[in-house]
Formats: C-alpha cells, structure tokens, sequence
C-alpha cells in the first residue's frame, strides 16, 4: 500500500511557551493548559503515517487537540515543531517547509476539507453551484460549460438536486450544507481528505447518510481520509486505524477493532464503556 502522508513529532503550542509547557501538562496532570505561563499544548509530539484509501481516526473529548493536527496539516494553523510529508503520485511535499503560496496550490488542489462549522467551508454569499465553480477555478478549470457540468456531477452524488445548484447555502438545512461542502472538497479529486467533526449537531438519519457517502467515496475513490471526532460510532463505521488524544497527547494507537475490544488504557476503557 502506497503512503500518502507521513507525520512526525507534530507540536502546537498557543502562547508564549516555556520550559515547563511540556512536563507540567498532559494526561498524567490533567490539564494541557502550562501552569508557568498559561500556554496551551493544543497537541505535543503526535506522529502517525496514512496510506492509500485508509481512513485514519483521531478521537478524544473536547479540548483534546484532536482538530489542531488537522488545522495544521491544512496549513489553517502553523505549528509548534514537527515535520509532515505528502506523498503525491511522483513529488514528495515537506509541508511545513512551503511558502504560502506553494501551500495554498496543495490545499486547493490535492487537500479536501470538511469542516464542523459549514460556515468554515462554504461562501455563503454565493450559489452551491458557485462554491464548487469556485474551488475548480482555483484548479485551473476555467471553461464555464465544463464548470457547470462538474458542479452538476458532484451535487448529484452527494444527493443534492441539481435544481438547488443556483440556490444559496444559507437556505439549505445543516445535512445538506455539508452535503454542498463535501462536493466543493472532492472537485478536484484529491487524493487526501480531512474529515472534522462533520456529523455533529445532525440528526441520527442524517448523519447515518452522510457517513454511508463518506465510506461510498473512500471504496470508489481510494480517497485517503483523516476523521477527527468524539463519537466512537462514527470511529466504528469509518475507520481503519484510531488515535485516541487526551490533553494534547496520543494515549493509544492502532487498529480501530483492536481499541475497541481490548483498549489499554484507563481513559479509552472509560470511553468505549460509555457508549455501550
């Protein structure tokens, strides 16, 4: 199995930082909020690999730091320390070493982002239509007839009515913006995808459908996908292999049927035992 991003040692730290910011927080002192100078250890020395087509799980309540590996792999934050490499068909991308516009280029053409807020993703000033127009111009696409054509096919799949596509996302309900900002992510066919928290605050029926497309898209696309949630349901059905993060730290990590059944440690138990 081809690798497609290879992460090492990826830190983010809000504040001013200080000595102290590591060994006075994480799990074992229950906080990740530095006692010294108030820093916060949003995520500290997280490394993980993700291959061709896998779905790769990062779980843990809020305030964990399970968003922060996202934001920064697609470049919304800026880490601490930590290095990140894209593996793209024939080019390899140290991420953090880019220049902004070297970055943006990945983001917009070989990135996917769907995130909680559909705000985050989505212009609202503008047509459904023209939120993926806009993403495909970004690519280079600038034929308005293949535009229009492409954004068709993409509502179409993610089970929006074409006849929708001039309407603005505002007038949509929250299952069907996300259904509008998951088509806008996969109009360039990118080979990785980030997945935050896309079904929370939905219906059950909704997001039963949103998670049926999501697993639809990785079998038919080979998609490699990172999904951060705090539902271990969602982590049941969609992923192949689990982080669990606890004030800033990976606690446990492995095959998602191997943590579920057996977990090690006493905060994973906790959790899986909770939703039983």
């Amino acid at each position: 199995m081809r690798k497609v991003l290879e992460v090492s040692g990826l830190s983010k730290i809000y504040g001013p930082g200080c000595p102290s910011c590591i060994e006075k927080t994480g799990p074992e002192h229950e906080t990740n909020i530095c006692p010294d100078c108030n820093s916060v250890v949003a995520a500290h020395d997280m490394s993980f690999d993700l291959y061709q087509g896998e779905i790769l799980g990062i779980m843990g309540e809020s305030g964990s730091g399970k968003s922060t590996a996202v934001k920064c792999l697609f470049f919304d934050e800026e880490p601490t320390s930590g290095t990140a490499t894209f593996f793209d068909q024939a080019e390899t991308h140290s991420l953090f070493e880019l220049n902004k516009a070297q970055q943006r280029r990945l983001a917009n053409h070989r990135f996917g982002m769907v995130y909680q807020n559909p705000h985050l993703g989505l212009n609202f000033d503008i047509t459904a239509g023209g939120n993926i127009a806009e993403r495909l111009l970004m690519s280079g696409l600038d034929h308005y007839g293949d535009i229009r054509e492409r954004a068709i096919e993409l509502l179409a799949r993610t089970e929006v009515l074409t006849q929708r596509m001039d309407e603005l996302p505002k007038n949509f309900s929250g299952g069907m913006q996300q259904r509008v900002q998951i088509a806008k992510a996969l109009a360039t066919n990118p080979p990785l995808l980030f997945l935050d928290e896309v079904t929370t605050g939905l219906d059950l029926s909704v997001q039963a459908a949103i998670l049926d497309l999501i697993l639809e898209i990785q079998q038919q696309e080979k998609t490699s996908m990172i999904v951060v949630t705090h539902d271990l349901g969602v982590i049941r059905l969609l992923a192949d292999r689990t982080l669990v993060m606890k004030y800033g730290r990976v606690i446990e990590s492995g095959l998602t049927d191997q943590i579920l059944e057996d977990p090690q440690h006493a905060y994973t138990q906790r959790l899986v035992a909770s939703a039983l």
